[in-house]
């Protein structure tokens, strides 16, 4: 399924001449039943990053601006029996859903994109897109939040605080709400610096599990941790995210094979290392993951 000229055509006089179709889109898509594939595993595709200024690939430092291409590269993926759905903002979600390419696909809708990448106020993250309320409206599956901890940021405290109220608000209406939460800290020169080690992250768990009023549908986006501590850390399932792409995809692709085999984590949702590999081929990128997660469940 790709983006040929026609369908292109299409969807950009759709979003000039007819801005109603988008409700009818949502209204329209086919629903899976279960959240979870029949093999008890989540495989998303993650398409948030361009809503929160973070545009770059490897080398490129706009690889991600190119609309057409993100799609087309969407397309691609959600081709894959594999894939079981997307994690995207608004305008990406409705895109696809005007392009006829999520019905019996889970759709996760991204909410909290205003800590735009390398803004002053980046750690204060706030929900600039989705809401509990729409999610539930639109007839999405659940909601993702990216929960930035750095100790020494007030910034941090108000994310925290919404975030809790998203947890709360989702589960009220039974829905997914996918808390990604991340411990950093800022270098000397003040740039923000992912702490990979097992103690922070097993922290950031503990913190994210406990949002909110109920931990019933919560469900954790980690790092391939570097051991199991971070894991052992809860009850909650876990995907495991892809991240900035190494460079390396064999090396990526082993990270999450081991991560994968620990009993709490139930798949994958990864995003720039498959819809922008470093020979092109998304199709061999997202097949390459799929087969990983097939061998260890």
């Amino acid at each position: 399924m790709r983006l040929s000229d026609e369908r292109w055509r299409e969807l950009l006089r759709l979003r000039a001449a007819d801005p109603g179709a988008i409700n009818r889109a949502y209204a329209a898509r086919r629903r899976r039943e279960q959240l979870l594939s029949p093999g008890g595993t989540l495989f998303l595709i993650a398409a948030d990053h361009p809503a929160r200024g973070a545009l770059g690939v490897g080398g490129d430092p706009t690889a991600m601006a190119d609309r057409r291409s993100l799609l087309d590269r969407l397309l691609i993926a959600l081709e894959n029996p594999a894939v079981d759905g997307i994690l995207g903002t608004p305008d990406v979600v409705e895109e696809l859903l005007l392009l006829d390419a999520l019905h019996d696909k889970v759709v996760l809708g991204s909410m909290n994109r205003g800590g735009l990448a390398g803004a002053d106020w980046e750690i204060d993250d706030r929900f600039t897109a989705y809401t509990a309320r729409s999610i539930a409206d639109f007839r999405l599956d659940g909601g993702k939040m990216l929960l930035r901890l750095v100790d020494s940021d007030p910034g941090t405290v108000p994310t925290l605080r919404a975030s809790a109220d998203a947890v709360t608000e989702l589960a009220s209406y039974g829905l997914v709400a996918m808390v990604e939460p991340l411990p950093y800290h800022r270098d000397g020169a003040g740039k923000l610096v992912l702490q990979r080690d097992s103690a922070s992250l097993a922290r950031a768990v503990t913190v994210a599990s406990g949002l909110g009023v109920t931990s019933a549908h919560t469900w954790l986006k980690l790092p391939a941790p570097e051991d199991s501590l971070a894991l052992d850390a809860t009850t909650l399932p876990v995907v495991v995210l892809g991240g900035m792409p190494s460079g390396d995809p064999a090396a990526d692709l082993a990270s999450w094979g081991a991560a994968l085999r620990h009993d709490v984590v139930r798949g994958l949702v990864v995003g720039r290392s498959l819809l922008y590999p470093p020979d092109g081929d998304v199709a061999a990128a997202v097949g390459a993951a799929a087969e990983i997660l097939e061998k260890t469940r």
